[in-house]
């Protein structure tokens, strides 16, 4: 490695929305985050599942279930 072109690796503090602190090492000696695992939906266990079988229903509410089928051709009454 060369000297002098690399930047200095030193102790941080990163600092979460919810208040959370904790320590790590970066080349920033102080990182803002929005969502730690202290405060993360996923980690805290309120993950909230989305019912898939509701957006089923809208899509084919607003196809009113035609969407894949092809179009159909007009049928002309034959002229007397």
């Amino acid at each position: 490695m060369k000297d002098g072109i690399h930047p200095k690796y030193v102790d941080c503090v990163v600092t979460c929305g919810c208040g959370n602190t904790f320590k790590t090492r970066s080349t920033k000696p102080k990182i803002m985050v929005e969502v730690c695992s202290k405060c993360h939906p996923f980690f805290t266990g309120s993950v909230k599942f989305v019912d898939a079988a509701g957006r089923v229903d809208k899509f084919n509410k607003k196809f009113l279930g035609t969407y894949g089928k092809g179009k159909k051709e007009k049928v002309e009454a034959p002229k007397a």
